[in-house]
């Protein structure tokens, strides 16, 4: 058995924005046995379907449509000779760095990596998620399904359409489907705020006249074979319909816009820690996981809002299994980072201190909407910054820099926190 195994030095998964980055800085930092393994049939991830411009502009510094975002980062790869293998199946990856794979061509492949970089991006949350009463009836979607039938198969899901949840897919959703001649009746969020970028909600629906009702859900679907209507409410704060609050929409389809979730059933099966929070692994800022040599970035490790910011991350993820690769691994003091108040799924969740540590990035989500609080981060309690921000919003990710002299700081600190507060941390 030993002679099919393939040895390689840096193994990625997934050919995706994530992946294809993390190939990219790989290859730069000086590894040339690297292979990437994609299983659909062409590389670009998600990004395949996302037809709609807004793209690059933090990263290329121009407005790319996803397609165009992702086919630079193929061209580069491709002119970089990386070996990237579609149509290829992952099976199971073993914490010794061993994995398992199935294709067409060429059947049941083991492989054997040096490092890892995990690149499978993420999943939608389904109907079964959710216990929605009602009918198993057709013309119920998720948001992604939807735009991959009307972008890349050319199919047109239905006609009249309610939308349930406001993340940045069913936002963009409710202005193609409204393109493409379908009446868009109603976008229905749970919680208080949306949950998607505030451009997308001026874009995608306030320029269309589509309705958004916060604090709704939909409380019943109705139709036999097709989907005939749904019945949405009001809920109150601790999200329970509230009776007398319904409204009857009679539409053909409804779009489930309700979270992404990152496919970490390969890491889990490597033994890799994950995070309760953001159901992504636990890393370092290396983004190296619990398992020595494997690496995550992307959305596998925590749901972005731009596929800049993924590039980024992959970028460093891919260097860094680069220098494990290499024998290089970066080494330090272990400090752990913590959510403080208002924070949810702070990444990275502990920083190695050490002379090449020079800067880090800490990106997490508020748990809800403040206006006018400061963003501070503490070292064992002591403030190392505050800065006062005009609003912070769980639909955008935040990014906070530590750089070199806040890492001096903390160099005899046992952890760092990051908090929103009302007052500035002095």
């Amino acid at each position: 058995m030993s002679e099919n195994v393939i040895r390689v030095d840096v193994l990625v998964i997934g050919a995706g924005p994530a992946g294809l980055a993390a190939a990219i800085s790989a290859k730069k930092a000086g590894v040339d046995n690297l292979i990437v393994l994609e299983r659909e049939d062409h590389p670009g991830g998600i990004l395949r379907q996302c037809i709609h411009n807004g793209f690059g502009l933090h990263r290329f510094k121009e407005e790319l449509t996803g397609p165009e975002y992702a086919q630079r980062d193929i061209d580069t790869a491709a002119a970089m000779g990386i070996d990237i293998r579609t149509g290829v199946t992952v099976l199971s990856v073993s914490n010794e760095k061993r994995v398992t794979a199935v294709s067409r061509e060429n059947g049941l492949q083991i492989f054997e990596a040096k490092s890892i970089v995990l690149a499978m991006g993420c999943r939608e949350r389904p109907r079964g998620a959710l216990a929605i009463p009602g009918t198993r009836c057709a013309g119920i979607y998720s948001a992604g399904t939807a735009q991959k039938f009307v972008n890349l198969e050319g199919y047109m899901p239905g006609r009249r359409v309610v939308i349930l949840g406001s993340g940045d897919i069913g936002l963009i959703m409710a202005r193609r489907m409204t393109l493409q001649g379908a009446k868009v009746l109603a976008c229905v969020e749970l919680m208080p705020y949306s949950s998607g970028l505030n451009r997308n909600i001026v874009q995608c629906l306030q320029d269309y006249n589509i309705p958004l009702y916060l604090s709704h859900t939909v409380i019943d679907i109705q139709g036999r074979e097709r989907l005939t209507g749904v019945t949405v409410a009001k809920v109150d704060e601790n999200r329970r319909p509230i009776p007398g609050t319904e409204m009857q929409f009679e539409c053909d389809t409804l779009l489930l816009s309700v979270g992404l979730i990152p496919e970490n059933e390969l890491s889990a099966g490597a033994g890799v820690a994950l995070s309760p929070v953001t159901s992504g692994a636990v890393v370092s800022d290396t983004l190296e996981t619990s398992v020595p040599g494997v690496f995550a970035c992307g959305n596998v490790l925590h749901v972005h809002d731009l596929v800049d910011h993924v590039s980024n991350e992959s970028f460093r993820a891919g260097e860094m299994a680069a220098r494990y690769a290499k024998g290089e691994r970066r080494t330090g003091r272990e400090i752990p980072v913590k959510d403080g108040k208002g924070v949810r799924g702070v990444v990275p969740q502990k920083l190695l201190l050490s002379e090449d540590c020079t800067g880090v990035d800490l990106m997490f989500r508020p748990d809800q909407v403040y206006r006018d609080h400061y963003l501070t981060v503490y070292a064992d309690g002591k403030p190392l910054s505050s800065l006062k921000k005009m609003i912070l919003t769980p639909g955008e990710m935040v990014v906070q820099p530590l750089n070199e002299k806040m890492l001096a700081a903390c160099k005899d600190a046992t952890e760092i926190t990051v908090a929103i507060t009302a007052e500035k941390a002095v």
